[in-house]
């Protein structure tokens, strides 16, 4: 037998908000289901997800699409009614969910969003949960363990390090100021400022100093990796909400992939880790690409459920640089 669908209200909540409650989440429904269009790469939002979180904002509590399901709905007064139908139709006017609820959950943690970073998408959670692994077994090793993460974007790689290990010390960057912010705000947030600081610039250069060369344990990265002319193609939802310096890779989509291979063992101690998300379909080449370069002395290929490599995580060679 097929599983029941999910119910948009429970009764308990149908009692609660009362006969003109339920009549204004059903309502809601109906537009959505007629006219919401969801993405892949976020498939915690579904029609439900969408209004419950919507609901919740309304009436003055902040959700994630992830959490939204299993917070209680409570009534709305005249005034917050009229603004969740507002949010209804800016939702299917293509803002994005997590901007208009400035949240998005990210390997267990809410974290903020806006539209001055990429927001954060689920197979992110694959280089994330390789960097936390990475930064556990390091910090086992040898007592703490210096991690830098590149292209931050909002700063999730870096919070669930940050937060996951106590031992490391987090540094990370980005080239967008508005980025930097927003990853300020979500270490505040997260209650792990002291430990992470946040600087401005391209790629590593904002580490290009003696303190740093030779000696990062684990370099951490998300970058752009959509070719140029893939992102003119992309759903509108992204290309006019999301900063297209987070996905545009150059002309191949490889640019900064390939600045970050040639760069990256200028700042990994020897032995040190270095942890990539990478586009679909490119997985195999980039890993033949670190292989070649005889920077790195193993390269291990993280996929994800459908079996695409989207990580390639890579051991820098013992010896001195």
């Amino acid at each position: 037998m097929s599983a029941a669908p999910p119910r948009l209200l429970s009764s308990e909540e149908e009692q609660r908000l009362g006969a003109e409650g339920v009549r204004v989440a059903r309502e809601a429904l109906e537009r959505l289901e007629a006219g919401l269009r969801t993405l892949p790469d976020k498939p915690e939002e579904t029609t439900i997800s969408a209004l419950r979180a919507l609901w919740s904002l309304a009436g003055g509590h902040a959700v994630s699409a992830t959490l939204a399901p299993g917070t209680p709905l409570h009534p709305l007064g005249t005034a917050e009614t009229e603004r969740f139908r507002q949010l209804i139709e800016r939702r299917l006017a293509g803002d994005p969910l997590a901007h208009l609820t400035e949240r998005q959950h990210f390997m267990g943690l809410e974290m903020l969003a806006g539209p001055g970073a990429l927001i954060p998408r689920r197979e992110t959670e694959i280089v994330g949960h390789a960097a936390v692994r990475l930064a556990r077994r390091l910090a086992e090793a040898q007592g703490q363990v210096l991690v830098v993460d590149v292209c931050t974007g909002s700063g999730n790689v870096a919070a669930a390090v940050a937060v996951s290990e106590p031992r490391a010390q987090v540094l990370a960057s980005d080239l967008a100021e508005d980025a930097v912010a927003l990853a300020e705000r979500n270490m505040a947030h997260l209650g792990v400022a002291s430990r992470v600081t946040l600087r401005t610039g391209d790629l590593l250069a904002p580490f290009e100093t003696p303190e740093y060369l030779g000696h990062v344990d684990l370099l951490t990265c998300n970058p752009p990796y959509i070719s140029t002319g893939r992102t003119a193609e992309m759903p509108t939802e992204i290309a006019q909400h999301e900063p297209k310096l987070a996905f545009d890779g150059g002309p191949l989509g490889i640019r900064i992939l390939q600045r970050l291979i040639r760069e990256a063992p200028r700042l990994l101690r020897p032995g040190g880790w270095l942890a990539f998300e990478v586009g679909l379909g490119q997985g195999p080449s980039v890993g033949q690409r670190l292989q070649r370069s005889g920077d790195y002395a193993e390269v291990e290929s993280l996929t994800d459920e459908a079996g695409n490599v989207r990580v390639l995580v890579a051991r820098t060679a013992d010896r001195p640089r």
